[in-house]
């Protein structure tokens, strides 16, 4: 029997190297075609790998992606085909030229297939180099593509962090509680709340002595810091995955921590409180925890999602 035990515990730590070797070869593949656009376009690597990291966390909502590709640039369509064009999803270079769609040949087999990841890649990398090569020119051409104010925000946080850290292999996550403090959580997720108007409640809480440090979960950019009616003193975390942190009734924040600044997993961003519910200062409504939420944005809506789950498997650190 033990032998059995032992065989298994090999075969599961096995596969589990693998599915882990998996993940990186994907990101190291990924990283290799960033490179290989940014030598044949002169434009930085991680401008093209921040749109394909923001078209990779947004294809599952679009409906018209192909989500077996490792390059996730994705369009519509129409407008790949051109505005006008009777056949919906050309592949047909003369005709998408003709009505001045999005799609190009890149692998050079005389089609310009939308669900080809060479062609999607090629299509929205030339896109970009038509403004510039410049960051701040392939932005200003990108807010005309994507038309909204908080998704070129979203992807200016995305750059952030993957220039501060090279690399797009940034999944690591953490407890937002260190070990060695006590952490007293169950699932509360939309537990019924008055304060403020009848709602739901969305987070987590995770009860903890005054002034226990708080870090990050994740690697972020700080997307907001102060004060919340409802959150008191609070700090909200956006990562690369379009997800954004929301950590609520803090005592105080670390030192020296701004919006805008790039935080990793484990790095200390504030301490638990009782902040909230009134002014700002408002303290002693309830006891010391924190609140934690999970909110996604998926390109043009934002919604909140239990992070139970979550906390139950993140490491402390």
């Amino acid at each position: 029997m033990k032998q059995l035990i032992l065989i298994f515990g090999l075969f599961l730590v096995a596969i589990l190297a693998i599915d882990k070797q998996a993940v990186v070869n994907i990101e190291k593949t990924r990283m290799d075609y960033y490179y290989e656009y940014a030598d044949a376009t002169g434009i930085d690597w991680v401008v093209i790998a921040t749109v394909d990291q923001f078209e990779r966390n947004t294809r599952k909502y679009k409906g018209y992606c192909n989500m077996e590709n490792i390059l996730s640039f994705c369009i519509d369509p129409q407008i790949w085909s051109g505005l006008g064009n009777e056949i919906t999803d050309d592949n047909n270079v003369i005709n998408i030229a003709h009505f001045m769609g999005f799609g190009l040949d890149g692998d050079g087999d005389g089609y310009a297939d939308s669900w080809n990841q060479e062609d999607s890649a090629y299509s929205f990398v030339q896109y970009m180099f038509n403004y510039g090569t410049e960051k701040d020119e392939i932005f200003a051409g990108l807010t005309h593509y994507y038309d909204n104010e908080k998704t070129m925000k979203v992807l200016e946080q995305i750059y952030a962090i993957i220039n501060e850290f090279q690399t797009v292999d940034l999944d690591v996550r953490v407890f937002p509680i260190p070990k060695g403090y006590r952490a007293d959580y169950g699932d509360n997720y939309g537990a019924s709340r008055s304060f403020g108007g009848r709602r739901s409640h969305e987070g987590i809480d995770i009860f903890s002595k005054r002034y226990t440090p708080i870090v990050s979960t994740t690697y972020g950019v700080i997307d907001a810091k102060g004060w919340n009616r409802l959150g008191g003193y609070r700090i909200g975390v956006r990562d690369i995955y379009n997800t954004y942190e929301y950590y609520a009734h803090l005592s105080s924040f670390a030192k020296g921590l701004e919006v805008g600044d790039v935080v990793k997993p484990g790095q200390v961003i504030g301490y638990v409180g009782d902040t909230g519910y009134g002014k700002e200062g408002t303290r002693g409504k309830f006891v010391p925890h924190l609140h934690f939420g999970l909110y996604k944005y998926d390109g043009r809506n934002t919604w909140s999602f239990n992070p139970y789950r979550f906390l139950k498997k993140w490491p402390r650190k």
